[in-house]
């Protein structure tokens, strides 16, 4: 068995000059494991371009590609008032949206209602009921007596896993984010929600019900026409792009012009569920093996904020059971031994601590495991969040890559929203290093310089996008355009 030294705080530079040979070597293989080629990622990446055609087949496959019914860019100049309701995990969030008179302005209020556990799993009726409610209080705070308001339309980003063949529909196709409610899987959404409305008396008319991508999609084109895609890399992982309708088979029966752009969700979370071409890990595999869905979102599970903590827990527990490197050694690693304690924001603390000491990592093993790591043990913790953090973000650069692919884009931007972008560490500067070599870009000349393609961060997808896209849709029923958008009931 390896000595791993005396276990004192760090206090000097960083060095893996005193790091145990073994040591040395596991490091290497967990290098080995988790470095993505730049012609892996191009593998990848070309396999990506073929299943997101794929999924727009008649046929399909496993990343489902949803038509959105959102079937325009906004040109900037939208204008009107509009609420939007983001009904979360944990929050609630309802905001009024005015888009001004001045191109790509707007103003925003917004509040956040805490959604209680036990609604997680009530019924339908007190779902909507609670949600009807915090509506209800929002309108009258901002605008006073319901009663005399005329209606406000409403962008409804919902999301979940839901199909669409309208834009003012949503059959819920499973809960997810700890809901568990009777009643609602396998139907429509929507007339649950009116109903709940008009037992409240809130004067809102639905207008559009999204994704948060596609919201994301809407939003950053509203202040950018440079962006192309909209993503999100947080908790779970998730892309929406324009799309011509005469590039969408399995939507062909309609019979819509093969000009029309339409936004497609693609729901890239289940790429390569077929596992064909992601280098998995036995510590991916087991991820999946003990998940609810196993078999499902494969893609998700190497590169969601939900996952990377648990990736980072499985190898350091298997490096505890190694026999002939053992880290921890007698201590109690029972904490550790929790699925999911860790999760993306630990690793994201990990590569946030200075080099020099990581005296913070230390600090963080013995507050939140109740472990005192040696130097050795912390270089090793430290090269391991590298890892899982820049194959999560190199991944992650092949949806992008592959949507340019397909679409010929040689510039964009790309909007992306999430925990996983906005606060990890390095992410950006990563996910970017990928494209370069995905799509053989020659060298930059200046650093400064951008990218052809540029991932950055999108306006407020679930607010102004959602916001948007009812404004979008109240334009094209002005204008005479339903096929396809509303649900007939919705226009008789």
């Amino acid at each position: 068995m390896v000595g791993l030294g005396p276990r004192r705080p760090p206090s000097r530079k960083g060095s893996m000059a005193d790091v145990p040979k073994d040591l040395v070597a596991e490091i290497h293989k967990l290098e080995t494991l988790f470095t993505v080629s730049p012609e892996k990622l191009k593998q990848i990446t070309e396999h990506f371009v073929a299943e997101l055609a794929k999924g727009l087949s008649v046929e399909g496959g496993s990343i489902p590609m949803n038509p959105t019914w959102v079937m325009s860019y906004p040109d900037g100049y939208e204008t009107g008032t509009y609420l939007a309701l983001d009904m979360g995990g944990t929050n609630l969030r309802v905001c009024e949206i005015t888009l001004t008179d001045e191109k790509s302005e707007f103003d925003i209020i917004q509040s956040k209602y805490r959604m209680p556990d036990e609604l997680k799993s009530a019924t339908s009726e007190e779902l909507w009921d609670y949600i009807a409610d915090c509506l209800y209080q929002f309108i009258e705070t901002h605008h006073g007596d319901c009663s005399n308001i005329p209606e406000l339309p409403l962008g409804f980003t919902f999301s979940y896993p839901a199909t669409q063949n309208y834009i003012d529909e949503g059959i819920l196709q499973r809960w997810t984010k700890g809901f568990d409610i009777d009643g609602v899987e396998g139907e429509n959404i929507v007339p649950m929600f009116e109903e709940a409305l008009a037992r409240r008396g809130v004067p809102i008319k639905l207008a559009a019900l999204i994704n948060d991508t596609t919201g994301t999609l809407i939003a950053s084109a509203y202040t950018d026409p440079d962006m192309k895609m909209g993503c999100i890399f947080g908790t779970g992982c998730n892309a929406a792009y324009m799309e011509n309708c005469g590039s969408i088979p399995k939507i062909a029966h309609l019979n819509l012009p093969p000009d029309l752009p339409m936004a497609i969700n693609c729901e890239w979370g289940a790429f390569d569920n077929e596992h064909k071409v992601l280098p998995r890990t036995a510590y991916d595999v087991t991820i999946d093996r003990d998940s609810p869905r196993p078999g499902q979102q494969a893609f998700e599970k190497m590169i969601a904020g939900l996952y990377l903590g648990e990736i980072f827990r499985l190898v350091m527990l298997d490096l505890h059971d190694n026999k002939e490197i053992h880290i921890f050694e007698g201590q109690d690693v029972s904490t550790l031994r929790k699925a999911y304690s860790l999760d993306a924001s630990f690793l994201s603390f990990i590569e946030e601590d200075p080099f020099e000491n990581l005296q913070e990592t230390h600090d963080l093993f013995s507050r939140k495991l109740n472990l005192t790591c040696t130097r050795p043990e912390l270089e090793l913790i430290r090269r391991l969040a590298e890892l899982i953090g820049t194959r999560a973000a190199r991944l992650s650069a092949c949806g992008v890559a592959a949507i340019c692919k397909k679409k010929g884009y040689e510039t964009c931007h790309a909007g992306a929203d999430g925990s996983v972008f906005n606060k990890y560490p390095n992410f950006k500067e990563r996910g970017a290093q990928a494209l370069r070599e995905i799509l053989d870009w020659p060298e930059k000349k200046n650093r400064r310089a951008e990218d052809p393609v540029e991932v950055l961060p999108a306006e407020d997808g679930s607010g102004v996008g959602a916001a948007l896209i009812a404004a979008l849709t109240l334009k094209r029923i002005k204008e005479g355009n339903l096929a396809g958008i509303l649900h007939p009931e919705n226009y008789k």
